[in-house]
């Protein structure tokens, strides 16, 4: 839910949702014997209770509540996340009654900002998060890693610069003058590390009004194609020169499809990052920290958490954050900073 009233428009009737009534007109007194104005103001009295019982449903969670674990996350689909989110809040809650959690909660936020705003405020204990934007809210929120995420069976992923084979251009040095196509701005594989990739090689970036303008000779543009098939397509079709992707998207046929991929070049890889983090804020109690961080290590052994694993975004375990991984969020740590000022 982004608020109350998106979670409202989420569950809503759609007779709510398609009802079109003046405001004024349904508060002016019915003339006798009309029937449609009669029914109008029932309909809205309806629609308008409906709007009050979600707003109370999505009544903000109380900061500091000892007896609470809220998990956050990041949604511009809460119905969908919430159903991912629950099964593994309800295996964890009972787990935890020895601190003093007995119930556990769910509170999505619309944005990164947002998020921030939770965790600084004490609104949100634990959320899980691409390592990216996990290190944005350690930066913007004070927000800790506390594991390592396992999805599908793979702790890291790399990204995957390529071309057209008959482009060209067979380095990032020969990029210059030409662009690249990016995912969004919360992708850490076919974003912020290519974008930290280009810095380091001193190529600067320039944002581009679409596909088809050009950046200067001296830089490298950069568009944004909102999925991995569009940045596939956009490079096939020579609408951009290059694209980004992770390793795991290039072996997906899904998102790469093998027609298309027998016709690219891979002309830079960078060092494999963390696909996934699950962070906690700063200032939550040692205690509850250590004993989501126990129950989570647990978990990917216990055949009772199999399906909410499974649920939550496709998680096969948690795993402590080693000194190879540690090393690798601080490098890109360094990167979301510097592509923040000098890209964004």
């Amino acid at each position: 839910m982004r608020s109350g009233w998106r979670g409202w428009r989420a569950s809503a009737p759609d007779r709510c949702r398609r009802l079109r009534i003046s405001v004024r007109l349904a508060a002016s007194p019915s003339p006798a014997g009309h029937p449609y104005l009669r029914i109008s103001q029932t309909r809205l009295l309806t629609c308008l209770l409906g709007l009050l019982a979600g707003v109370v449903l999505a009544a903000p969670v109380r900061a500091g509540d000892p007896h609470v674990l809220v998990l956050g996350r990041i949604s511009d689909d809460p119905k969908a996340h919430y159903e991912q989110l629950k099964p593994l809040l309800d295996y964890v809650v009972p787990r935890m009654a020895d601190v003093g959690i007995t119930e556990g909660r769910i509170l999505m936020a619309r944005d990164l900002q947002q998020m921030g705003s939770y965790l600084r405020r004490g609104r949100v204990d634990w959320v899980t998060e691409t390592s990216a934007n996990a290190m944005r809210l350690q930066d913007r929120a004070g927000a800790q890693p506390l594991l390592l995420t396992e999805r599908n069976g793979a702790r890291d992923y790399r990204t995957l610069i390529f071309v057209r084979r008959d482009s060209g251009l067979a380095s990032l040095d020969d990029l210059p003058g030409h662009s690249v196509a990016f995912q969004n701005t919360s992708s850490t594989s076919a974003y912020v590390v290519p974008a930290m990739q280009l810095l380091q090689h001193r190529l600067p970036l320039q944002i581009l009004l679409s596909p088809m303008d050009r950046p200067d000779q001296r830089s490298v543009g950069y568009v944004f194609a909102r999925s991995e098939r569009n940045i596939a397509t956009w490079v096939h079709k020579r609408l951009v020169d290059a694209g980004t992707i992770s390793n795991l998207d290039w072996d997906d046929p899904q998102r790469i499809p093998p027609s298309y991929r027998k016709d690219f070049r891979i002309i830079g890889q960078s060092r494999a990052y963390p696909r996934a983090l699950e962070m906690v804020r700063g200032d939550l109690d040692d205690r509850i920290q250590a004993r989501l961080r126990e129950v989570l290590l647990q978990a990917g052994g216990d055949p009772d958490a199999r399906e909410a694993l499974l649920q939550f975004f496709r998680t096969t375990r948690f795993l402590p954050i080693d000194p190879a991984t540690d090393a690798a969020l601080r490098e890109l740590r360094g990167g979301v900073k510097r592509v923040r000022t000098e890209v964004e």
